[in-house]
């Protein structure tokens, strides 16, 4: 069943005594990147539909088991082919950016990387969970399309809809696709969120030209992949990613794995971080995104110590909630394996009580066999 729209038709006679009413659908899109900007979006545009190749591409990916456990991408493909699927009458798709950043520059989250006694978490997951605060964001720009042309039947997504959400905003002009298989802007780089709002209304395509491809020979993303999960420009492999491996999949990890993830508790940025485009881009730093209990450059043995009612309230409403109590406890695990020789991590890892799953004294002997071992030096 195609799920329901996030709003009943607008109220036409309280629409009719906004400013906005009696737009046409070409004075909403125009308008669309100035309401966009007020509630802190970088990018607003209206996607072209016209997703048949890239629905290809996915195919195959998934054809090739390169989507990991990931069951639900290969369950989706039928409705990603078809956002009416999605949305009943939707005859518009808008697309939109929000940057998510929290730092001035990129070397506070490289110095975190290159400490192997500290965590790192990917820089979108620092603060509070973004899908509740951009749905948010979304209505509010959907009920201000809705007050200039009732009225309205909308569904906003933030990964909550199987879309093909790059495709879209490359479509709407705001990026295109890089080597590293995220959407890219010269202005904004890689960091930002993507969201959509599916509509009945007809707005036409943006006008804005698409986005050239700005990755020209520069291979720094591939290189940089911990894991070669970047098999080749635009090629991502989830069965060697880390951020699959620490945030989505459930259990054990593959010794193979573990070394390579270093100190990434909760995702990757490597590919982000080596990237010219990121250097360039405008920094901009929204409150939702500020980082939470110094999780921006945390102690290893500090969050070890979290009890788990501790870790609850420490996270909730953030996004480190993915993987649950028993991800968290085995990514902590693996990445105190990784860090350099010292008895207190020693102690540590010996006195923690067991968790329930068969595979865990075998991962916490791993991680005290690595302790009592040579370590490379900073990843």
């Amino acid at each position: 069943m195609p799920a329901p729209a996030d709003s009943p038709p607008a109220n036409t006679a309280a629409a009719k005594t906004a400013p906005d009413a009696g737009l046409s659908p070409a004075q909403i899109a125009a308008q669309l990147p100035a309401w966009g900007a007020a509630l802190g979006f970088s990018g607003v545009a209206v996607a072209r539909v016209q997703l048949a190749e890239d629905l290809g591409l996915l195919e195959r990916w998934v054809a090739q088991g390169r989507h990991a456990g990931m069951q639900w991408l290969a369950d989706s493909l039928p409705l990603r082919a078809d956002p009416e699927r999605v949305h009943p009458n939707t005859l518009s798709i808008i697309s939109v950016k929000w940057p998510y950043w929290p730092e001035a520059t990129l070397a506070p989250a490289q110095h975190t990387l290159a400490d192997p006694r500290r965590g790192y978490v990917a820089r979108y997951a620092l603060g509070r969970d973004y899908h509740k605060s951009f749905r948010q964001r979304l209505k509010q720009l959907a009920q201000r399309i809705a007050a200039a042309a009732p009225p309205l039947r909308y569904r906003v997504a933030t990964d909550s809809a199987p879309l093909l959400e790059k495709a879209l905003a490359r479509d709407a002009g705001l990026g295109w696709i890089g080597k590293n298989t995220l959407l890219l802007d010269r202005h904004d780089g890689s960091t930002f969120l993507l969201g959509e709002i599916l509509t009945d209304l007809p707005l036409p395509p943006s006008a804005q030209p698409a986005q050239a491809d700005g990755c020209g020979a520069c291979a720094a993303c591939i290189q940089a992949c911990p894991t070669g999960a970047i098999t080749g420009p635009r090629q991502l492999d989830a069965r060697r990613c880390i951020s699959y491996w620490t945030i989505e999949h459930r259990g054990d990890i593959p010794e193979p794995m573990r070394e390579a993830m270093g100190n990434r508790i909760f995702g990757c940025d490597d590919c982000q971080l080596v990237c010219p485009w990121n250097r360039l881009a405008a920094s901009r730093v929204d409150a939702d995104f500020a980082p939470r209990h110094g999780l921006d450059a945390p102690a290893l043995l500090e969050l070890w110590a979290w009890s788990r009612e501790q870790w609850e309230a420490r996270t909730a409403g953030m996004p480190l909630r993915r993987p649950g109590w028993l991800g968290w406890r085995r990514n902590l695990c693996i990445a105190l394996g990784n860090a350099p020789a010292d008895a207190r991590i020693q102690a540590a890892l010996r006195a923690a009580p067991a968790e329930d799953a068969p595979w865990w004294e075998g991962l916490r002997d791993w991680a005290l066999q690595r302790q009592h071992g040579d370590k490379p030096g900073p990843r």
